[in-house]
């Protein structure tokens, strides 16, 4: 299948990865999850302007060097980990299609992508990016969520870290990038 993308030079890209039938398995599996960024990072340049890992789903911010190697970047990402997590899904429970074509089940085959057209909404998708945690009831503050950005951007002095409270995310309340 053809996938139409926007290659925008000099992009930022908001990327969503889930994985298969949202089986919580990112959170346990943290490191091999850091490895797959590491070892990817080894093969393409790229930066993570932002990130947060939830037990199902991954939101990142992406600034890849060439625009045109982001789908290689996000595929390297889920090959590594998909090759070390091991089974996390008995196969008798996948799709008649991912046993087809010999799949483990560890991640939904697509992911979402947007690419980012200015500094405003750079912002908006940064900050609906750590507020997540919060918005799926992991944590009650965006401060308590361990798996994020938000903690590099309270040491670069970017937010305050305390932020998150009603008044600072009304802007961001009602997006909804999943």
């Amino acid at each position: 299948m053809n996938y139409r993308r926007a290659f925008v030079p000099n992009g930022y890209l908001h990327i969503i990865i889930t994985s298969y039938d949202r089986k919580p398995i990112f959170i346990e599996n943290i490191d091999i999850l850091r490895t797959a960024f590491k070892n990817t990072k080894t093969i393409y340049e790229f930066e993570i302007i932002a990130i947060c890992v939830l037990p199902n789903h991954i939101h990142l911010i992406l600034h890849p060097n060439n625009i045109e190697q982001y789908p290689q970047i996000i595929s390297s990402i889920k090959h590594y980990f998909s090759r070390n997590v091991g089974q996390v899904c008995p196969t008798d429970n996948l799709k008649i299609g991912y046993k087809n074509k010999r799949e483990k089940g560890i991640f939904q085959r697509r992911y979402w992508e947007h690419t980012i057209r200015d500094e405003n909404e750079l912002n908006n998708h940064i900050n609906y990016i750590h507020y997540n945690p919060v918005k799926h009831k992991l944590v009650q503050n965006v401060k308590d969520w361990e798996y994020s950005s938000f903690h590099k951007f309270v040491e670069n002095n970017l937010y305050d870290k305390n932020w998150g409270n009603v008044k600072e995310i009304e802007n961001i309340i009602n997006l909804d990038y999943e």
